[in-house]
Formats: structure tokens, sequence, C-alpha cells
């Protein structure tokens, strides 16, 4: 059964971090570690997505899954068009597609896991949807197969060592969605801790259909 009034906060923090996300990610994080430029790496973006995972397994978690897919597909039509007009149209589409599909698997996977040990779920659905996300977003948003989409970033396609370290080259924008990914698997880790002490005030046995 939908709880419509209850998931509207859900909804809001869904669409608020989605839409700082698709913004950030267009930056890199212009830093230096000794010779080392971290905006070969890291787009800020990779920081905050995370947290999208969380709103989305605490929503499952309390009110079911059908209602954590309401609160994905009314966050995605409202980041969506938020992201068309504070970042691209090309990224608000490669955003849009990613989140769309990653958040969804991460609804199903959780709802499959919900009654393993409470930290399985929400950290094997948040690894597997945000290795999705990474592939289908950075895909999308900066190779040149998608380059009908519009836009091009000159940064991105630039050619550089891989993670900025290592012999092999290959586009930035690979660079960044290797570095981002890793961020957001230790942030997926990191919020668990928000999760597990959330836990007592979500319902452990809501609808799940």
């Amino acid at each position: 059964m939908l709880n419509v009034k209850s998931i509207l906060p859900f909804v809001f923090l869904m669409a608020l971090i989605v839409v700082a996300s698709n913004y950030l990610v267009q930056f890199p994080v212009n830093m230096m570690i000794g010779d080392y430029n971290l905006a070969d790496l890291l787009t800020w973006g990779a920081f905050t997505y995370p947290i999208a995972f969380l709103i989305t397994d605490m929503t499952n978690r309390k009110f079911g899954a059908k209602n954590a897919r309401v609160v994905v597909l009314v966050g995605f039509l409202i980041a969506v068009g938020l992201s068309i007009w504070l970042a691209t149209p090309r990224i608000a589409i490669a955003s849009g597609s990613a989140f769309l599909v990653a958040q969804l698997l991460d609804v199903s996977i959780f709802n499959s896991m919900r009654n393993a040990a409470w930290w399985r779920a929400p950290l094997i659905s948040s690894i597997i949807g945000s290795v999705v996300d990474t592939v289908l977003f950075f895909s999308i948003a900066f190779a040149g197969t998608f380059g009908f989409l519009g836009f091009e970033d000159g940064f991105a396609m630039e050619v550089a060592p891989l993670l900025g370290l290592f012999a092999a080259e290959a586009p930035r924008w690979v660079s960044w969605a290797l570095g981002d990914l890793g961020v957001k698997l230790l942030v997926g880790f990191a919020m668990l801790v928000p999760y597990g002490a959330a836990l007592p005030y979500l319902s452990s046995k809501p609808q799940t259909a």
C-alpha cells in the first residue's frame, strides 16, 4: 500500500541529493597531493551521490519496496527536470538513465535480502547499484559513442595516464569513473553508520510488494 504523505520527505531528499550530484559531477576535485592532481581522478559528485542509496534503502526498510520505487521514480522526474537547468541536457540524460536503473536495481536487491543480517541488504545493494550507476553515467555523459546527445566536454575527453598514475592512457573521464566509483564505495560503507543508527526507528516488516 502506498503511503504518499509519509514518503514526501524521502522524495524531497532524493531530489535534492541527485540534483546536487548532477551539478557537482561537472567539477573535478582540483587538489594537489604532492605531485598528484586529484582532478585527474575525482569529481565532487562522488561524495554526495551515495546518499541516494541510503535514502532508497531507508524508505524500503520502513515502507516497503513499492513505496521505495515511488521515491525513486518521483525523485528521478524532479531531479532530471532540474538537472536540465542546472547542468546540461546530456548530463541530465546520463544521470537520469543511470539513476533510474541503479536505484530500481538497488530496491530489488535490498528487498530480496531484507531478512538477512542488517548490514547485508544496504551494503550489497549499494555496491552493485554504484557500479551500474557509474558505468552508465560516465559512458553516456562523456564517451564519444554518445556524442549524438550533444555537448562533449573537451577536458573530459583528453587522454591522460590512467588514474593519473599508470603508464596506460585513457580518456580522462575513464579515470574519473574509476575514482568516483572508489569514493562511492567508501561512502557506501560509511552510510552503514547512519543506516544502523536509524534501524530502531524503521519498521522491520513493511509491505514488500
